[in-house]
């Protein structure tokens, strides 16, 4: 009996997410309306936030970008240099939504992107759908291709013995391509399998591979793109 009162306890554990946004009325409707589901922080600066993390784990951000002192974009790009914060999904909610701001979050390494004005269903149903894609998988420990090797315990990359920084979407990426190696996914199918739920362009897919391509340096030719088709893993480059 006491067994199953553990699992239950267990399995009722709500992630935590950590609400950073200069408005306090905001702040506060976020919360109110997310406390049903999550855990919640919130946070009104970027100073604030980086206190918070680190007292606690969060399993993912809320992130406005126009805030006075440290902006949203500044302190993504902070928290995707450090190791114990690179991990944690972001999702930024903010009026800047042009497409260029659009992409410079993407290539911080935001999860998403979400403009105001917004519903409320709409913000609880990008967190789900980004907490279900980061969600663990250690279905297979150590993935590698040569000098290339990736712990899915540990998440993280090493090339030639030394670790990378790398992004929950960019390890994922890497770590479909690496293990279905020699199979060309279109643009279409790596929405499916690395969003999941969430919306995003063909641009998306490009700018992450883009990306991922420059961090692991001589692979990044081992990531290929077949024309037409889309990208794949290429062992024999």
């Amino acid at each position: 009996m006491a067994f199953r009162e553990k699992n239950r306890n267990f399995a009722a554990v709500k992630k935590k997410i950590l609400i950073v946004d200069d408005e306090e009325d905001l702040c506060e409707i976020l919360q109110f309306n997310l406390s049903a589901s999550f855990e919640t922080d919130t946070a009104m600066s970027g100073e604030e936030a980086i206190r918070l993390l680190n007292q606690g784990d969060y399993d993912l951000i809320l992130l406005d970008v126009m805030m006075p002192g440290l902006s949203g974009f500044e302190l993504a790009h902070m928290l995707k240099s450090q190791e114990h914060t690179a991990h944690i999904p972001i999702i930024f909610v903010t009026a800047k939504d042009t497409i260029d701001d659009t992409v410079e979050g993407l290539n911080i390494g935001a999860d998403d992107y979400i403009a105001k004005p917004f519903s409320i269903r709409e913000v609880t149903a990008r967190v789900k759908a980004v907490l279900r894609r980061t969600a663990d998988d250690k279905s297979q420990t150590i993935v590698s291709h040569e000098g290339l090797v990736m712990n899915c315990d540990s998440k993280t990359i090493r090339i030639d013995g030394e670790q990378i920084d790398i992004t929950k979407t960019e390890f994922d990426l890497l770590k479909l391509l690496l293990t279905e190696r020699g199979q060309v996914f279109s643009r279409e199918q790596l929405m499916n399998r690395i969003w999941k739920g969430v919306v995003v362009t063909d641009r998306t897919v490009d700018v992450n591979i883009t990306r991922l391509r420059k961090k692991i340096g001589r692979y990044a030719a081992n990531i290929a793109t077949r024309q037409g088709f889309g990208y794949y893993f290429e062992e024999n480059v």
